[in-house]
């Protein structure tokens, strides 16, 4: 597995080794001892998720508080989407800071944000399916979501010409420097 480390320390790009043919293709999505030793400490899965979306949804920018902060490793099977991730911890020299990765089925690339960053993607095919592992459970009382168009984040969004697909819940998302974040 190669493992490439983001502007954002603690957010790594994983791209598992693939073997493919005339007949289609094999990878090992995941490795409890591999991940770990990327990561640098044992992380414990207890959720999978996945979720379909249409070209120019956008989800996010969406994090759990603690007690219930969640860690993710991200990836989409199918279609392509922009990836972003933003540091919301305080105390973090990167706070505020964000990266962007294009993950696709084509690509294979996955991503972890640990605890204490805050995640969205903008489908950019007709469709992606997006899969993601979780350190701990959904918690409505523990979520937060930040503006995907915040502008003291300045997240560069890919332009697809038209209005991004969002959700009530997104369009109520507050600016970083008000939404109860990380410490």
């Amino acid at each position: 597995m190669k493992i490439t480390p983001t502007a954002i320390p603690d957010v790594l790009i994983l791209e598992p080794k693939v073997f493919g043919d005339e007949r289609g293709f094999f990878m090992e999505s995941f490795n409890q001892r591999t991940f770990d030793e990327a990561v640098g400490r044992h992380v414990e899965f207890v959720q999978d998720n996945h979720s379909r979306s249409t070209t120019g949804v956008l989800r996010g920018l969406h994090y759990q508080l603690p007690p219930h902060a969640q860690g993710k490793l991200v990836r989409v099977t199918q279609g392509r989407v922009f990836d972003v991730a933003v540091d919301i911890r305080r105390s973090s020299k990167t706070f505020g800071h964000w990266v962007g990765v294009e993950l696709s089925g084509d690509n294979h690339r996955q991503l972890w944000l640990p605890e204490g960053m805050a995640h969205g993607f903008l489908v950019l095919s007709e469709a992606a399916d997006f899969l993601y592992k979780t350190t701990n459970y959904y918690a409505s009382v523990s979520e937060g979501c930040i503006r995907h168009d915040d502008t003291t984040l300045a997240i560069e969004w890919p332009n697809l010409g038209t209005a991004y697909g969002l959700s009530e819940k997104d369009r109520a998302g507050l600016p970083l420097l008000v939404a109860r974040i990380f410490d």
